[in-house]
């Protein structure tokens, strides 16, 4: 048996989840893969294998349905040892509430928010028992704004980061260690499927993945704080919302949406 850690990364064949199975694999962690591009993963498997390195599984699943976290979240419970659990797959839509499809809202919610629960619930008896072991669910900066046209994920994440939070509380003394990471813009994939006009946004707004990837695991590593605001501009972005009254960020969403 390896004495290798174990990582279990979701939404791992592209943005911040392949740039954590990416920067886990150089770590030395074994890793398991979930995605629904079964394809996709074993490239992604192909690419990180090593020989007498860590070694890769992986599992197709589809995360906002039923059927996808029912499959799931029994193999994280019967892992014999799980020291790292990456809650990470999401997508976005765009446009008012009532009028984009409540299909497609109710799916993203499950998979932003009932997803990581069910993930979550079935991974932490195992690490409380082995005490150790933690939890990375990614957030977003979102989840402290309301923003028209996103109305649904940034509830969705703002519940994951209230989660999080009452997780680390509860586990507290336990040797589990849970963090919210929040990032802001950070290119990848996730705009491009959501039709997202990425020229809007001014690029000193951007983050990479990797950059996004190596502050999360370097906060985690040296025990920082739970919430992991990995740039200047999203940690200005919460300092605002702390300190500018409700009413001033309303006129300024309302203002920059139209």
């Amino acid at each position: 048996m390896t004495d290798r850690p174990l990582a279990l990364v979701t939404g791992a064949t592209a943005g911040i989840g392949l740039s954590f199975a990416r920067a886990l694999a150089a770590q030395g962690y074994d890793l398991c893969l979930i995605a629904r591009d079964a394809g996709r993963l074993a490239t992604v498997a192909a690419e990180l294998s090593r020989p007498s390195g860590p070694s890769v599984q992986w599992h197709s699943a589809d995360l906002s349905t039923d059927g996808g976290i029912a499959a799931v979240a029994p193999l994280i419970a019967e892992l014999p040892r799980l020291d790292l659990l990456v809650n990470n797959a999401g997508f976005g839509t765009q446009g008012r509430f009532h009028r984009t499809p409540d299909g497609s809202q109710r799916v993203m919610t499950r998979l932003l928010a009932e997803a990581p629960v069910a993930l979550c619930r079935a991974a932490i008896p195992g690490m409380v028992a082995r005490g150790r072991g933690a939890i990375i669910n990614v957030s977003s900066i979102a989840g402290f704004l309301q923003s028209p046209g996103n109305v649904t994920y940034c509830a969705a994440k703002a519940f994951l980061t209230s989660f999080t939070l009452g997780l680390d509380v509860e586990l507290a003394g336990t040797g589990v260690r849970v963090q919210a990471l929040c990032p802001g813009f950070t290119r990848t994939e996730f705009h491009e499927r959501m039709d997202f006009d990425q020229g809007r946004i001014p690029g000193w707004l951007w983050q990479g993945a990797d950059e996004v990837v190596a502050r999360s695991l370097a906060q985690l590593a040296r025990g920082g704080a739970v919430i992991c605001l990995p740039s200047f501009t999203v940690r200005l972005i919460r300092w605002g919302v702390r300190v500018v009254p409700r009413g001033v960020m309303k006129h300024l969403a309302v203002r920059r949406r139209r």
